[in-house]
């Protein structure tokens, strides 16, 4: 199969090979296609004994029997050789990904497989075996192995096909499911929330509810059912402040979204302990179609601010999602130059983050001010030519408005911040524009020579040295030339064009005394030292 590439072309080798499967008595016949079905249809490569012994379960059953686990080299078998067990990665694939692309196309062979591993992860996490884990003790995972996997993506293929049983078990699990051990694996995944999640506090603990949960994975029936039952708050937050809304609005669930904004008791606007609301979890996570219908509702305020005074649009702005930009500048009141508490706007966000598509929205918004500086003095301009975007910053320096020789607060100008970082293209055009001072020291003294120097951006220096009015000596505030910086540093080609120019004294010192030989001897640069004493005076006691 080696020069296999399309599985399709494979469909009578591969329709026989299941065929012998299926011809194999019973028990091996199921647990060979039972396998096959695991393997293609998982969120992800299980390891040995996950799929052991979730080829042990048996869908509905309240127990789970040990005895029943196959062996690794049963199940291989019984695959008729279409699995194998990459021992590198730990996991059992299909020998060929080709394979993957015919089961793909047969989805007959397997009937429903999402609904079935739904079913399988359910009565696993029902199990006697799995209640019985205490959520404030990590569960073996050589007594549980596929615990994690059960607690983590049962709903995942629950939302994508549910069966009848799936959802009485779902139903089943939530009636136990305030400390549940699968809580704690599931939302520690989510990186979000940190474990442990339940408190020691049991009177006064916010649980992660079955409503949080159906919501979380989006699965419409089973929220359905659940606010049929009318146990449940729907404003009720978790341990985290989330509401049943928040976790679908930032998992992209607009048919939750949808059933839980129809409930009169709804607070569609409620924050969390970090004071966003369901619209930020959305604007987040860059779900267009919740934030459009959250903010169809008018008690959703699309300029709230978190506790770190960031409003929705700020964070649509840092994380780059265009269409969530278009639709908060398309709802009345949205401010598009609303600063954070640091003074940076939502064109210095998506500047820092090259989002050269939302720079250009945000910038046709009279509104918007393109050389606004934030509390540190750093324009738009300043983070795109740090982050070297050479487009964001052609969109910017096309802006009349905008000042490409402003220095911030310390005194850094944008050239100085690209040659810093190292970006070549960046430095180019910034030295294209008239107004653009090529030696502007910062606060420090430091020019962008010497910042290139120090980095060793043999490039930049390069292109600087070219330019007019470059002094290449040029000491900062406490006498150390680019020189000094390089040598310190150990760059060698840096130190060898520095030492090219007529104009560069090698035997400067700085106000300590310390020339270029002593720096580059001091942190043992051989090299640099060789250079440098080429050019020293016959006499050099100091070292």
């Amino acid at each position: 199969m080696n020069n296999i590439t399309n599985g399709l072309d494979l469909g009578d080798a591969y329709g026989t090979m299941i065929g012998r499967i299926e011809g194999q008595g019973a028990g091996k016949s199921r647990l060979g296609m039972d396998a096959l079905m695991w393997i293609s249809h998982a969120e992800r490569p299980l390891t040995e004994e996950e799929l052991c012994q979730a080829l042990a379960i048996d869908p509905g059953s309240t127990t789970f029997d040990a005895d029943n686990v196959p062996s690794i080299s049963t199940v291989v078998g019984s695959c008729q050789g279409l699995i194998t067990v990459d021992k590198e990665a730990s996991t059992v694939r299909l020998t060929h990904f080709t394979l993957k692309e015919y089961l793909s196309s047969h989805p007959h062979i397997f009937g429903k497989p999402h609904s079935t591993i739904a079913e399988i992860c359910l009565t696993y996490l029902n199990s006697e075996l799995v209640k019985r884990i205490s959520p404030d003790a990590a569960p073996s995972v050589l007594d549980t192995p596929f615990l994690k996997y059960s607690s983590i993506y049962w709903g995942v293929h629950a939302e994508r096909e549910l069966s009848t049983r799936a959802e009485s078990l779902a139903l089943q699990l939530f009636q136990e499911y305030d400390r549940h051990v699968s809580i704690e694996l599931l939302l520690e995944q989510e990186g979000d929330i940190s474990p442990p999640y339940f408190s020691t506090d049991l009177s006064t603990s916010r649980r992660f509810s079955g409503l949080h949960c159906a919501s979380f994975f989006g699965i419409v029936d089973v929220v359905d059912a659940l606010l049929e039952m009318e146990c449940y708050d729907v404003n009720e937050g978790d341990l985290a402040g989330y509401t049943p809304l928040a976790w679908a609005a930032q998992n992209g669930h607009g048919g939750v979204v949808q059933m839980l904004l129809e409930r009169e008791e709804i607070i569609p606007d409620k924050p969390d302990s970090e004071g966003q609301t369901p619209l930020f979890c959305a604007v987040r996570s860059g779900h267009e179609g919740v934030v459009e219908i959250l903010l169809g509702r008018a008690e959703v305020n699309p300029e709230s601010l978190d506790n770190d005074g960031w409003t929705p649009l700020l964070y649509a702005a840092n994380e780059g999602h265009e269409g969530v930009v278009k639709r908060l500048l398309c709802r009345e009141g949205v401010d598009p130059d609303k600063a954070d508490s640091h003074g940076q706007t939502p064109l210095s966000l998506a500047a820092y983050g090259r989002h050269e598509e939302v720079v250009k929205l945000l910038l046709g918004r009279k509104e918007v001010n393109p050389d606004k500086p934030d509390s540190d003095g750093r324009t738009p301009l300043s983070w795109a030519a740090w982050r070297g975007s050479g487009n964001v910053v052609k969109v910017l320096l096309a802006r009349k408005e905008v000042n490409p020789d402003k220095p911030d607060s310390n005194g850094d100008t944008a050239l100085s911040r690209a040659a810093l970082g190292g970006h070549q293209e960046v430095v180019k055009l910034l030295l294209e524009q008239e107004v653009v001072s090529t030696d502007k020291p910062n606060c420090a003294g430091r020019t962008p020579l010497s910042l290139a120097a120090e980095k060793g951006h043999e490039g930049i220096v390069k292109i600087l040295l070219e330019q007019e009015g470059v002094n290449p000596d040029k000491p900062n505030n406490v006498g150390r030339t680019p020189l000094s910086f390089a040598a310190q540093k150990g760059h060698v080609e840096v130190v060898n064009m520095l030492l090219g120019r007529a104009d560069v004294n090698p035997h400067s010192c700085d106000t300590g005394g310390q020339t270029p030989l002593i720096f580059a001897a001091r942190y043992g640069h051989k090299k640099v030292m060789a250079l440098l004493q080429l050019h020293q005076p016959v006499s050099h006691g100091a070292i």
